[in-house]
């Protein structure tokens, strides 16, 4: 990313704040960032973490940066890019992190021709450890898809899809799937108090039994199957549980859980579209 490269966040909620965070430890000038919210209380905040320029007016940052985040909520994105698109017409990257809105309305709203970058990420973004889909329309240059790699790289892992229609998929599975696994945590630490743990034991064994197994997982060459597998000793404890999971259907849960997210996405995108 070129020094000279300039970045604006609309919104300067949790995910702007992970992006920022990321750029800056990786190496971005705070200088090159500017950030526009409606709460001067957090654009406050922000601006005493970061030492960024802070705006209460979006059209500050839409008109002065090479690369618009459009980091607020899909219900008023249509409003935000409704208000900026007189101030876009130098044509910069757009990369908009809304979940559910499809780039066609996101390139209507703007007044058409825009280059935009959906993304889905997700919230472990905040440590560093984030997982983002990705897709880019086809004015998005090749040169715009490297600054959108630097962008969502610099808080994790991203990963490019075909289709558009994919980061419904993306969003049902990495999205979604941190709470799924907090859900698992507080479940087992859970069962592990009404076993006799201490609740602060029972939890952190727990926390680093997901971190561990996570690891592993990210760092072997077998695939989680096999993982599993070799940790599952016959007639063992292991079995007994894995039995029982399978017994009450887990990956069936599992999936009909997934299901439920990927078509709540699709419903999300055609409440929130004017081309429904």
């Amino acid at each position: 990313m070129q020094k000279t490269t300039t970045i604006g966040f609309i919104g300067a909620g949790n995910m702007a704040h992970a992006l920022i965070s990321g750029l800056i430890n990786n190496g971005f000038e705070a200088s090159n960032i500017k950030l526009s919210d409606t709460d001067t209380t957090l654009l406050s905040q922000r601006k005493l973490e970061f030492s960024v320029e802070v705006f209460t007016d979006n059209s500050q940052v839409a008109t002065g940066c090479d690369v618009v985040v459009l980091a607020v909520k899909p219900q008023i994105l249509s409003s935000v890019c409704k208000e900026i698109k007189i101030h876009t017409r130098h044509r910069p990257l757009m990369i908009s992190i809304a979940a559910g809105v499809k780039s066609r309305d996101i390139n209507a709203w703007l007044g058409g021709g825009a280059s935009i970058v959906r993304t889905m990420p997700n919230t472990p973004a905040l440590v560093g450890k984030g997982a983002t889909g990705m897709v880019a329309n086809d004015a998005v240059s090749d040169k715009q898809k490297e600054l959108a790699e630097q962008i969502l790289g610099s808080v994790g892992e991203y990963f490019w899809v075909k289709e558009e229609t994919m980061l419904d998929a993306v969003t049902a599975l990495s999205g979604s799937g941190p709470a799924y696994f907090f859900l698992m945590i507080e479940s087992m630490t859970n069962a592990g108090v009404a076993l006799g743990l201490d609740k602060q034991i029972a939890e952190k064994l727990s926390i680093q039994t997901a971190l561990g197994a996570s690891t592993m997982s990210k760092q072997s060459a077998d695939s989680a199957l096999e993982l599993r597998a070799k940790v599952t000793s016959k007639n063992g404890t292991t079995q007994a549980a894995i039995e029982s999971f399978q017994e009450q259907n887990f990956e069936i849960i599992i999936s009909h859980a997934m299901r439920a997210a990927f078509e709540r996405a699709r419903e999300i995108g055609f409440e929130l579209s004017d081309n429904a």
